[in-house]
């Protein structure tokens, strides 16, 4: 098992059990600093992350996504908002629209024009397709808002633990969200590639990068259960949740299943994520939590 080691001078870094409580240098800086044990480690965490079973269940009729987290025994420990922002991304969308028609308008100029065309008439439609593919998606990204995720003690919303950030507003390919503790301190990043997801869901949990331009290392990967499960989905729907999407949890570079996160079979969305065959606790509760989150509202389940 492993400590994450965050230094003053924003290196993080992994040291193993063997380390705790011991005085270790910062391996950028050189800055000598106290090993916490495994279990300060996990206190410092917040102890409505230091268990096993967590139950998710979506709140539903809400414009907002909301999400109650609770115990094995069905106590609210954790409240989880992601806000929709639907007055700010109205605007995008009007906005977006309002190019497109006047777009449209440029393009079919030409075809209205009595005799011969000239230069800047043969130009309007040039400038019509140039907004279309180009204009309109950027100024819908401009206006649109990032959607991040917080998670907080209860629905007073005083005491933040967490929040999941959306790195970019446009990532077409790969789409990345950095996991915050309490204090703002990047615990881990999360991702997914789009192409990949056409036949097997994946998510990528990698550590923080050391420092700005370094490589990403891959810590845990999260699939669905079954690659043929996977395939049925794709052809024949979630068949009124009788295929419902459930994943696993995975330490990099192995095949081990430490995690599951399940969907259970009811008319609202209620999931179980269940780390009980993680013993050793390899993965951050906290991270273990966000990723769960996001299995579902970023899969738009």
């Amino acid at each position: 098992m492993s400590v994450l080691m965050t230094c003053e001078c924003g290196t993080s870094y992994d040291l193993k059990d063997e380390f705790a409580g011991k005085l270790v240098k910062c391996p950028q800086c050189g800055r000598p600093t106290r090993a916490p044990s495994v279990r300060t480690a996990v206190a410092e965490g917040d102890r409505a992350f230091d268990r096993d079973i967590f139950l998710l269940r979506q709140q539903l009729l809400r414009i907002s996504e909301k999400y109650d987290v609770g115990d094995e025994q069905g106590n609210k420990i954790i409240f989880v908002e992601r806000p929709a922002h639907l007055l700010r991304n109205l605007v995008a969308v009007l906005a977006v629209f309002a190019i497109m028609i006047a777009a449209v308008g440029l393009i079919g100029s030409l075809d209205n024009t009595a005799g011969p065309a000239t230069p800047t008439q043969l130009l309007a439609p040039i400038v019509g397709l140039l907004l279309i593919f180009v204009g309109a998606p950027a100024v819908g990204i401009a206006l649109s808002v990032k959607r991040h995720v917080t998670f907080y003690r209860d629905e007073s919303k005083r005491e933040k633990l967490l929040d999941v950030l959306q790195d970019k507003k446009f990532q077409p390919i790969t789409r990345t969200y950095t996991v915050r503790d309490a204090r703002g301190r990047a615990i881990a990043r999360l991702g997914k590639n789009w192409l990949f997801n056409i036949f097997r869901k994946r998510w990528y949990v990698w550590a923080p990068a050391p420092a700005p331009g370094a490589g990403r290392r891959l810590l845990f990967l999260a699939k669905e259960d079954s690659i043929i499960l996977s395939l049925l989905r794709r052809f024949l729907g979630p068949m009124f949740g009788l295929l419902r999407t459930n994943f696993v949890f995975i330490p990099a570079g192995t095949e081990d299943v430490i995690g599951e996160f399940k969907r259970k079979f009811t008319i609202l969305d209620r999931y179980v994520l269940d780390m009980s065959a993680d013993p050793q606790r390899l993965m951050d509760r906290r991270i273990a939590v966000a990723l769960g989150v996001m299995l579902d509202t970023g899969e738009r389940r």
